[in-house]
Order: C-alpha cells, then structure tokens, then sequence
C-alpha cells in the first residue's frame, strides 16, 4: 500500500501555519517553502516524515510531518499533525525598539528613512 501525501499547500493550511490556502500557494509560489531542503511548488506532494520550513510573517516555522491531512483541522488535531522545531521567536524588547513616527507627521525625508533603514538593519 503506498503511503499516503498530500499537497504542500494543502497541507500547510490544514495545519494551520497560514491563515488561507491562497495565501499557503502564493508562498510557495514566491519561494518561501522548502520541502526537504528544496524550494516547493503548491503542488508538490507531502509524506509522513518530511521537514516543510515556511517562511511567513517574519519568521521561518521548521516544522516535520507526522500526519498527512488535507481539510482543515482543528488546532488541537493539528498539532498532532506536526512537530515544531522552529527556532524561539525574537524578544518583544527587541522589536518594540524600532523608532515608530507620530501620527499625522507627514511623510519622512529622505534622511529619516535612511536612519530608521539603518536600524532595521536593511
């Protein structure tokens, strides 16, 4: 009996790491999921035991498949589905520590991007 998969993007929204299955196909479309080390197309299929790393607001999630599921599950059936190996997110300290301009302020000069390009570290 062959082992069951399922699609990448399928997947990566039924255990809920994106919020839709569009926005799911347009990372990966874009590039921002890896199945296994190589760069994944929506439909590229999912087993038991792969590694799908997504990158999504800010964060890469690593992730390994335990569980091949293809409707949306709930979040306790869908942390059976996955184990998390991502990295700790950053501390709150360190992004609250981004300059914010007061509202109503206008657009910033050129100057005033570059400083605030500099201490996002772009």
């Amino acid at each position: 009996m062959a082992e069951p998969s399922t699609r990448v993007d399928s997947w990566i929204w039924s255990v809920r790491l994106t919020k839709t299955r569009s926005a799911a196909a347009s990372a990966c479309r874009a590039g921002h999921v890896r199945v296994n080390g190589t760069t994944a197309k929506p439909a590229q299929h999912v087993a038991v035991g792969d590694e799908v790393r997504v990158r999504a607001a800010g964060r890469e999630r690593i992730v390994e498949v335990t569980r091949v599921v293809s409707k949306r599950v709930g979040p306790s059936v869908a942390a059976e589905c996955l184990i998390d190996r991502s990295p700790p997110p950053p501390p709150k300290e360190l992004s609250s520590a981004l300059p914010l301009r007061d509202r109503g302020a206008g657009r910033p000069t050129k100057r005033e991007r570059r400083e605030t390009d500099r201490l996002r570290g772009r």
